[in-house]
Order: C-alpha cells, then sequence, then structure tokens
C-alpha cells in the first residue's frame, strides 16, 4: 500500500468517502424484483405495470479532512502541528515519519525538488497531500492546501 494511500485510509477510514467505511454512505442495496404473477390457461395474462422509477442512491457526502484530523488530535490528546507539518501529520495517523517514507511520499505526489527531507520538501508535502486527500472525496480549507 503506498503512503499517501494509508493516509487517506486513516482520515476516510477504510472504505473511504464512497464506500461503506465509517465516513462514508453506505451503498444501498438494489431492491428485489416482485414475483412474476401466476397464470392459468384461463385467466389472461395481465397487463404490464410500468416500473417505479428506481431512486437515486444519495450522493456520498465528503470527508471533513480537518474535523476528523482534530478529533483524532483530541482523543490523543495530541499539540502535533499536523496542519503545517507532515512528520507531525503522520506521526498523528499512527505512520512512519521517516525521511525514507518521506521521500517515497514526495515520489509518489510527483515532487520534482531534492527529496532531502528539507523544509521546502516536507511543506510541499503537507500541501500536497491535502489537495490530494480533497481529489479524492475530502473537505479541506483552502488554508491547508495553499
Amino acid at each position: 500500500m503506498s503512503i499517501f494511500s494509508k493516509i487517506k485510509s486513516a482520515i476516510f477510514g477504510e472504505h473511504g468517502p464512497l464506500g461503506s467505511g465509517h465516513f462514508g454512505t453506505p451503498k444501498a442495496d438494489a431492491p428485489a424484483p416482485a414475483p412474476a404473477p401466476q397464470t392459468t390457461a384461463a385467466q389472461p395474462a395481465p397487463t404490464p405495470t410500468p416500473a417505479a422509477p428506481t431512486p437515486q442512491a444519495a450522493p456520498a457526502q465528503a470527508v471533513d479532512v480537518e474535523a476528523v484530523l482534530s478529533g483524532i488530535a483530541s482523543k490523543k490528546g495530541s499539540d502535533l502541528n499536523w496542519r503545517t507539518s507532515i512528520v507531525d501529520l503522520m506521526k498523528l495517523l499512527d505512520l512512519d515519519s521517516s525521511l525514507d517514507n518521506r521521500k517515497e511520499l514526495a515520489t509518489e505526489l510527483g515532487y520534482t525538488g531534492a527529496k532531502d527531507g528539507s523544509a521546502e520538501m516536507n511543506m510541499w508535502l503537507i500541501k500536497a497531500v491535502m489537495r490530494e486527500l480533497e481529489k479524492n472525496g475530502g473537505t479541506v480549507p483552502a488554508n491547508l492546501k495553499d
């Protein structure tokens, strides 16, 4: 599993905002078809009635990334600065925040600078992670991704 996938899974839950995980809307089961009426040779076949329109499933709710992360931090009694630090975000989510993992994450997300753990790389990573979370169904405030 990629580093970003681990981050996304930790925030969105196992199935993400479109699945049946904790933060998603459960998928509705399709209604069972009505049994066909029984006919005999003496009875004419019933006139088929038009099928009722199938109700559309409610749209999946987007995951409020900031609220989820704030909730995790609150439950843990954490004072990690996950809003601006990729290292702290990864620690908050109980992920390995080593330089090797951050390099791998930088590669996954398309970072083109030196993958040396610099402040520049780490600042780029936290913003890129937030933008990717938004692309994957999260609601992220502008100040966390710009």
